[in-house]
């Protein structure tokens, strides 16, 4: 179920639940030489939430090397101005524009001190994925959603690669007992995607004159209870966390010719 409201540009205008992008026709590659900006920030409001941290319970040495003894499950990143970093912003149903031109840190992902790098990724539909593991000890990458894979990386930096055809959301978890390791891939048919940085900021360049709808995406943060899982390498049970699904905001916003729009979304925990 979805529920919506809209006024204008400054608020808070569609909270959904959903574990997959909608869905989005054929994309076209055209020139865009009046193309325009779309520019802003994702900051959260309201209290923010607690016990996003779950005790390191296994290879301590890499992957606590400071010893904390708790690893951040990196569910909701909210700087110093509120700003809200992991969010995908996207252009809605866009049928024609620019050529693919997704940063290529976003295409791969290391294991490093046992957490996944980026922890949100955007990979072209139809392009390769490469992953390896920078840590000494076992982890197995286990994908659910548009992809499905589970891969062991007994070596450190030996890459490996996966072609991702199908669009969509894609969760990655690991089976080899860091129950703390998270991250999440969309598998994208445009280029018209954005990850917010550190300070909650997003940019969509070369967007061709329009009416477009502009959705804001970000992982579920809740904790909303544990499920039992097997080590594939000690055959213990370990409990895993289980996330609250994800949500998404959306905005209006039309595109006049070599100008740039502010699209300014607003989250809470509500």
């Amino acid at each position: 179920m979805r529920m919506s409201t809209r006024c204008g540009m400054l608020g808070v205008l569609l909270i959904a639940i959903s574990n997959q992008m909608p869905a989005q026709n054929s994309y076209t590659v055209v020139p865009v030489t009046n193309g325009g900006t779309i520019t802003g920030t994702v900051k959260w409001s309201g209290p923010q939430p607690a016990n996003l941290n779950v005790t390191v319970n296994k290879d301590a040495k890499v992957c606590d090397p400071e010893s904390h003894k708790k690893v951040n499950l990196e569910r909701l990143v909210i700087g110093p101005e509120q700003g809200v970093a992991n969010t995908i912003v996207y252009i809605k149903n866009i049928s024609m524009g620019k050529a693919m031109d997704l940063p290529a840190p976003r295409r791969a992902l290391d294991q490093k001190h046992c957490r996944y790098e980026p922890h949100i990724l955007l990979v072209p539909q139809g392009s390769e994925l490469t992953m390896k593991s920078s840590d000494t000890v076992l982890h197995t990458i286990h994908m659910d959603g548009a992809a499905s894979f589970n891969m062991p990386f007994p070596f450190p930096d030996r890459p490996v690669t996966r072609m991702m055809e199908t669009p969509g959301l894609v969760n990655l978890r690991c089976n080899g007992g860091h129950v703390w390791m998270n991250a999440e891939m969309m598998v994208v048919p445009h280029p018209y995607y954005a990850v917010t940085d550190q300070s909650g900021k997003f940019e969509l360049t070369d967007v061709p004159p329009g009416s477009y709808e502009i959705v804001a995406w970000h992982e579920g943060w809740h904790v909303i209870g544990r499920e039992n899982a097997v080590d594939v390498f000690s055959q213990n049970t370990v409990q895993r966390v289980i996330f609250s699904e994800p949500r998404t905001w959306e905005q209006p916003v039309t595109m006049r010719s070599d100008e740039t729009a502010v699209v300014n979304f607003v989250i809470s925990q509500k």
